[in-house]
């Protein structure tokens, strides 16, 4: 208790106060010590100028003195102003963060967000959970790798939220959220391999030799497009090992067991010296996509879809093969 008795939040016509003040009366005085201009903080506050006035009247009238010289001319502090502002600054926006936390918990925001990715996290994402934490701090995200050959066995287990994956996603049980910039494709091929020397292949010429394809329990569809059985014309592309990371199949690539379809941006991801990677013109370009279980939306989860599209919207995605960067598996 106060030295005037209990502080109040809600006065008895229903008006927010606090010892005597009314919150409006505080955002008021905060919204001018700010502006020093009656005409700006009353469109901060979008009422008009004379209740601007009118809010600092009754104000000062609770405290007992003015808080603001103003003029004609000018509008500045008193020092007994300027102490108020000082001392109710933190306050105030301790009590907003306060709000603003009791709020996201009551949307379901506070607490944790897993998100899944395969392959190689980049600005793209790490700008977008960046984002996210900034609009939710109670939020905390949780960035968990999944199997390269199984997108969408760790969300429908629940060991992870959402997860960033490689399209093509045709699965009825799962949501399709922000999808990232359309990425070429490259080779990646052993530096003593005759596509070594070329400044790019068609996707014909994939049945030139062997490529090398994931294992994992991920649909056929899926998979395909991973490691293509034929070229666009209809030519069989002879098969090679199964690999179960990019790690795994790096090696392959550089012992000359096959080749592997990479995006562009994991490739200069997994830049090294005796593998190089030769573009592909011909072939459907990569994406990325948010997904998560249709049966186990949450508010977290949206909210994080949409940190993700704002954030690739900002960065100008959308355009085929760009060369924007993107969060990347093998495809």
């Amino acid at each position: 208790m106060g030295p005037t008795g209990p502080m109040r939040l809600t006065g008895p016509t229903g008006r927010r106060v606090m010892g005597g003040l009314e919150m409006r009366e505080l955002e008021c005085f905060l919204a001018l010590s700010e502006e020093l201009h009656f005409g700006r903080a009353a469109e901060r506050l979008y009422v008009s100028q004379g209740r601007v006035s009118q809010l600092l009247r009754s104000l000062e009238g609770r405290i007992g003195a003015r808080l603001l010289d103003r003029t004609s001319r000018r509008v500045a502090l008193t020092p007994l102003g300027a102490r108020f502002l000082a001392e109710l600054r933190p306050a105030y926006d301790t009590l907003h963060r306060a709000v603003e936390g009791a709020r996201a918990a009551a949307r379901g925001l506070a607490g944790v967000v897993r998100v899944g990715f395969q392959g190689n996290v980049d600005e793209q994402v790490t700008e977008a959970v960046r984002a996210f934490r900034a609009l939710h701090p109670d939020c905390e995200v949780e960035i968990v790798e999944v199997a390269l050959g199984d997108p969408f066995g760790a969300v429908r287990r629940g060991e992870v939220d959402a997860a960033i994956v490689l399209m093509p996603v045709a699965e009825p049980d799962l949501v399709v959220g922000a999808v990232f910039p359309a990425q070429p494709q490259t080779l990646a091929v052993s530096v003593r391999h005759p596509f070594a020397r070329r400044a790019s292949i068609g996707a014909e010429e994939l049945a030139d030799g062997p490529l090398i394809g994931v294992a994992g329990p991920a649909p056929g569809y899926w998979l395909a497009f991973m490691a293509p059985p034929a070229t666009p014309g209809g030519r069989p592309i002879p098969r090679g090992p199964l690999v179960r990371t990019n790690q795994e199949a790096l090696l392959a690539v550089a012992a000359e067991r096959g080749a592997m379809v990479f995006c562009a941006p994991t490739a200069a991801y997994y830049g090294r010296r005796d593998i190089v990677f030769v573009p592909v013109a011909g072939l459907p370009p990569s994406r990325l996509c948010v997904v998560w279980p249709r049966h186990a939306e949450t508010e977290r989860v949206r909210a994080f879809n949409r940190a993700v599209a704002v954030g690739l919207a900002g960065g100008g995605a959308g355009d085929e093969g760009d060369g924007a960067p993107s969060l990347s598996p093998a495809g």
